[in-house]
């Protein structure tokens, strides 16, 4: 199927919490989890992108309080809400949340141990300025974790992927999803972003049902 776009920044107050509200704490917890496997034991600052209400930074710096995270996001709204969530959880002193476009980021080169970015890309209409703006602020030998959901084939897979999500989504979440899906990148159209980014050393693979993921330790 031919890709899909949607918005590129969701940022109405009604939209942040509603999306705020959906239970990705396993999805969340999963992601953290591999992000924590990298390698990086010591101190190290990573750059989340796309970090929408801040769940992940949170995760990070409660199982790595060694690192320092700035995270971004373009929308003022869901930042307003990862604000909280940072404030609750009691991490302002290692968590920066910055209103920042991905695609033109204002960090020197080599600044980061680490970049992450969770269900970012399938946002971004041209995903390639990300990608390059990636490799210039990670270190030489920076670690890598991205990822996001895989386009489906076909319309009988995206109507069972839908389905499949549970019956606590209403109608317009499961209509969300099913756009995001179609907006989404395929593998192949993935690997081709990381070659002409000259990103090396990155294993891309689909990774559930509905996720490809790019890392590099």
């Amino acid at each position: 199927m031919h890709r899909q776009l949607e918005p590129e920044v969701m940022d109405s107050w009604e939209e942040a919490i509603e999306y705020d509200a959906m239970d990705f704490t396993e999805v969340n917890t999963t992601f953290v989890e591999e992000v924590v496997t990298l390698g990086i034991q010591s101190e190290g600052l990573v750059l989340d992108a796309g970090t929408g209400t801040g769940r992940i930074p949170v995760l990070m710096c409660q199982m790595r309080p060694q690192w320092r995270v700035i995270a971004i996001d373009m929308a003022k709204n869901m930042l307003q809400l990862a604000a909280y969530h940072v404030q609750q959880s009691g991490l302002q002193e290692k968590i920066s949340l910055e209103l920042v476009d991905a695609k033109n980021l204002p960090y020197e080169d080599g600044s980061f141990d680490l970049v992450v970015s969770n269900s970012l890309v399938h946002h971004l209409p041209n995903p390639l300025p990300f990608f390059r703006e990636l490799k210039r602020v990670l270190k030489p030998q920076g670690a890598i974790f991205l990822r996001d959901l895989v386009r489906p084939q076909d319309v009988m897979t995206t109507n069972a992927l839908v389905e499949s999500i549970g019956k606590e989504y209403d109608d317009h979440q499961k209509k969300l999803f099913r756009d995001s899906l179609l907006a989404a990148l395929t593998i192949d159209e993935v690997n081709e972003l990381i070659v002409a980014a000259d990103l090396v050393g990155l294993q891309v693979y689909q990774s559930s049902d509905r996720h490809w993921t790019a890392k590099r330790s």
